[in-house]
């Protein structure tokens, strides 16, 4: 049995991963041919987002048929060639389940849209208020209402993303059942992991006028969610002890993520939360400029690690996916000390309590798409909010600065796989266009550079395999209030390590209040580390694994 604490999953978005066909898209055999590339990481779950059946109105989170794969991504049989030459690599798959909303293509709303009252009960309608607006003034996750009305029931159906996802009613039994029959299809085709999209998100509560925010703390964390997920388990991949799942928990409240991961296995294995991603928006408004707070950052992490472990829950620990930005550009520096900053990055989160999780890309420094005109976006919430950022009175150059940061497809850019045409990702004319920094750089040139941002992060995946206290360890917080050092240590069976970031490009030092001495250096991002006694000069952005 894989234990998930010593493991480390790679995410492929398939879209922008590698085309076979020459049409601009990645697909099944794309991720298939690069299996040895990924071997060649040390990772043990490939997560890979939605390719199922889909408009692609959100990058395939707009799910049509959960049985079927989009014709764009391949077919079944390619799936399955994918998942036999995965296995025989130790490889095993996770695979991306939206369950809080379907497509409006989806036969279940189409039927529902006709007037069934069957199908009609899978989703969310309600009357609108007296003076025919909305039920209530919740806002959808990508800008606007989060209700559509449908004239022919004089209704709304609620959509907490967009317009064509409309949110499954999760309180009628018959949905439960549903959404169990997908996760079975899944497992019998040898599946070993599941990610959960917004899984907290479908047991809604009252639905009431929000006047104190968007509407999310009336359906974030509802009164049945941990009794859903419970039911979802013991029908379904609980059944098998070898899966591994993890749910995407929106704004959520550590408090419930003790019970959805906890070590008793009745809900999930391990949790996202995203709080220690917001430290660059203001409040929950991710649509400006600030720079990022630094001890905010530092403190939610260590509130994360130190709450979780005494709760006996587990974390994913994770920068990057495919709905934020490149880690390197957002806490980094993406020029002077670009790779400085992505190994120093890297190291700070893979030696945490968690499984760690590594974005496509993320393992070659990879950076934000830099595009200049609105033409290159393809993200929804991006191309919702130029508009909405523009109505409320910022100049077109302003929303571009703030896409230029926040936009999604920031990740969502081809994987850059050579200096060549398209970063050797496709042939065709890419479905979006490829980061021009793509010749310097690239898979092909890293693969061969043993200082690589690549070789760093396969020495750190290994790193978790060679050394138990990594996994298994405890957490204790260090440094907690410097201004430009993350450090931490770690203990287990009378050993220790210390980990010892400097976030910024400018040397600093810190007195560790311990011998330094004693320690050996596992893993650090210059050729010679500067500590004497107690004391550690560290140059930008540097990084140091000691252990004793």
């Amino acid at each position: 049995m894989a234990d998930f604490r010593k493991s480390v999953v790679y995410q492929i978005y398939p879209k922008s991963f590698y085309d076979t066909n020459g049409d601009g898209l990645g697909d099944l055999k794309g991720v298939t041919e690069k299996l040895d590339y990924i071997k060649e990481l040390g990772v043990d779950y490939i997560w890979m987002t939605p390719f199922f059946v889909s408009p692609q109105n959100d990058n395939g989170y707009d799910v049509e048929d959960y049985y079927n794969i989009d014709p764009r991504y391949g077919t079944m049989e390619d799936f399955e060639e994918l998942s036999r030459e995965a296995d025989k690599r130790g490889i095993r798959l996770m695979l991306d389940m939206v369950f809080n909303h379907t497509s409006s293509r989806h036969e279940w709303f189409r039927k529902a849209l006709e007037g069934d009252p069957k199908y009609k009960n899978y989703y969310i309608f309600k009357k609108g208020k007296e003076n025919g607006g909305p039920p209530t003034n919740w806002e959808s996750k990508f800008g606007g209402n989060a209700w559509e009305y449908v004239e022919k029931f004089d209704e709304y159906y609620l959509h907490l993303f967009d317009v064509s996802q409309p949110d499954l009613n999760w309180d009628n039994e018959e949905v439960r059942c549903e959404i169990q029959k997908v996760v079975k299809f899944w497992m019998a085709k040898g599946v070993k992991g599941f990610r959960f999209d917004v899984i907290n998100l479908i047991s809604k509560d009252k639905f009431e006028d929000d006047y104190e925010g968007d509407g999310r703390r009336f359906y974030t964390d509802g009164p049945n969610i941990h009794r859903y997920l419970q039911e979802l388990n013991e029908a379904t991949f609980g059944t098998d002890a070898e899966i591994i799942t993890v749910g995407e928990m929106s704004s959520t409240t550590m408090e419930n993520c003790y019970q959805y991961a906890n070590e008793d296995g009745k809900e999930l294995s391990m949790v996202f939360s995203f709080h220690h991603l917001k430290v660059d928006f203001m409040g929950n408004e991710k649509w400006v400029i600030v720079p990022f707070d630094f001890l905010k950052l530092k403190n939610i992490l260590f509130d994360w690690q130190t709450h979780m472990a005494e709760h006996h829950a587990w974390n994913a620990v994770f920068w990057c996916n495919h709905d934020q930005p490149r880690v390197v550009s957002r806490f980094g520096n993406e020029k002077k000390y670009w790779k400085e900053s992505a190994k120093m990055l890297a190291a700070s989160i893979h030696c945490l309590r968690g499984t760690p999780y590594i974005y496509q890309g993320e393992e070659l420094g990879m950076t934000n798409a830099g595009f200049t005109d609105i033409s290159q976006y393809k993200d929804v919430e991006s191309l919702n909010h130029f508009r909405i950022l523009q109505e409320k009175g910022l100049s077109q150059e302003n929303a571009y600065q703030i896409l230029q940061i926040h936009s999604r497809d920031n990740s969502r850019t081809p994987m850059q796989w050579t200096a060549g045409e398209n970063g050797g990702f496709t042939e065709g004319k890419p479905w979006i266009e490829v980061n021009k920094n793509c010749s310097t750089i690239n898979a092909r040139a890293e693969l061969a550079d043993d200082t690589s941002v690549f070789a760093f992060y396969k020495k750190l995946v290994q790193l978790r395999k060679d050394y138990d206290i990594i996994a298994y360890g405890t957490f204790e917080p260090k440094a907690e209030k410097n201004l430009s050092i993350f450090a931490y240590k770690r203990y287990y069976k009378g050993k220790e390590l210390l980990v010892i970031n400097n976030f910024y490009g400018i040397q600093t030092r810190w007195d560790a209040g311990e011998d330094l001495t004693a320690y050996e250096c596992l893993l650090g991002n210059y050729d010679q580390q500067d500590t004497c006694g107690t004391e550690v000069v560290l140059k930008p952005y540097e990084t140091m694994i000691l252990y004793k």
